[in-house]
């Protein structure tokens, strides 16, 4: 008995341990227009309604954009993202209808929450101070160029002036007992959804409760989001849109606050030529602090299908306080050069000191 208790222990020691389910968002949400795209896609039932009732789904559109497998453009769309017309708002009830009767099979939470990890890295920090962690996971649209520029210019900026950095791309990595080795938290053109509940909850306490956070372009460029507080009050703005005749225009920024820690030495106003993104409502109607806005006058603001991209005021790089913390978000950086660009430069740095200064 004893020899066969011995080999029963040894079995279950060698046996891996159940992994608690992610507890990812949308896991057990239904299916409708305003799913994730990538989440109809991924059901054979819920594919095959999308498909008769919404024959041209993928007309006009590139082909990566309906990947089922993370990054995929299809996770920060919806359907109502591509519907358009007169008869729009007919065809989306219908489908919501046939919809509404596909069950979210076991299988659906699965797949749905693949796109989600939970791996925790170890980090070896060196004594500098302040720290960062530059965070990469992507889920949405990945443009490689600009998110390995980015890359490239934060580390560059961290290592001139002796701070420490690390770098993942682990949704894991957003735990209250990682982050507390770190001041501040930059998300480098991250895109689409891809922290759990938890996750999500640990990014808000570390701010609110003095944690800095720097932002830059595609972190709030998703045609969808899926997390209210990181929308509205973290970035306090959602995209509507770029040009697209042409997507790269020079255009003249004009700097709003010219004494503030982070444009300090900053020129009044100068040309660069990006991808410039108009937003659904003003952020400083969410109690942002304008740094820079766009002339709209020095670039054409027509979108996609034709769309008016003005705003009147525009504002394109803000900071603001959200509890104790101190958040940075500019929507520069489309173009790799623009991470090379000293005045662009200049305002990235001083966003990193300036955000990581209320933890220290």
């Amino acid at each position: 008995m004893r020899r066969f208790l011995l080999a029963l222990l040894s079995l279950l020691a060698a046996t891996p341990a159940m992994a608690a389910p992610l507890d990812c968002p949308l896991r057990d949400a239904p299916f409708s227009s305003r799913s994730p795209l990538i989440d109809l896609l991924l059901s054979p039932r819920a594919a095959a309604i999308l498909r008769q009732r919404v024959p041209d789904l993928g007309r006009g559109l590139p082909a990566d954009f309906l990947r089922t497998e993370a990054p995929s453009f299809a996770a920060i769309l919806t359907v109502r993202d591509v519907v358009k017309g007169p008869d729009a708002s007919v065809q989306l009830e219908r489908l919501d209808r046939a919809l509404a009767a596909v069950p979210v099979t076991a299988e659906d939470r699965r797949q749905r929450c693949a796109r989600y990890d939970d791996d925790r890295p170890a980090f070896k920090l060196s004594a500098g101070r302040p720290r960062f962690l530059l965070f990469e996971k992507i889920n949405g649209f990945r443009d490689s160029p600009s998110v390995d520029a980015a890359h490239a210019a934060f580390v560059t900026i961290a290592r001139r002036h002796g701070w420490a950095l690390a770098s993942t791309d682990r949704g894991g990595a957003i735990n209250a007992a990682t982050l507390r080795s770190f001041d501040a938290v930059i998300w480098n053109n991250i895109s689409g959804d891809v922290l759990t509940l938890s996750q999500r909850a640990a990014l808000r306490r570390f701010v609110e409760r003095g944690g800095g956070f720097v932002a830059v372009h595609g972190s709030a460029g998703d045609p969808a989001t899926f997390w209210d507080w990181y929308s509205d009050r973290l970035i306090g703005a959602r995209f509507l849109g770029h040009p697209m005749s042409p997507q790269f225009q020079a255009a003249t920024i004009r700097l709003e606050d010219r004494s503030g820690p982070v444009t300090s030495g900053l020129p009044p106003s100068w040309s660069m030529t990006d991808e410039w993104y108009s937003f659904r409502a003003n952020p400083r109607a969410s109690g942002a602090h304008v740094l820079a806005t766009l002339d709209e006058r020095s670039y054409r603001l027509v979108g996609m299908n034709g769309e008016d991209l003005r705003m009147g005021d525009h504002p394109i790089a803000w900071t603001r306080m959200l509890g104790r913390g101190r958040v940075f978000y500019s929507a520069i950086g489309h173009r790799p050069e623009q991470y090379a660009e000293p005045l662009y430069l200049r305002m990235l740095d001083q966003a990193m000191r300036w955000t990581a200064r209320a933890r220290r």
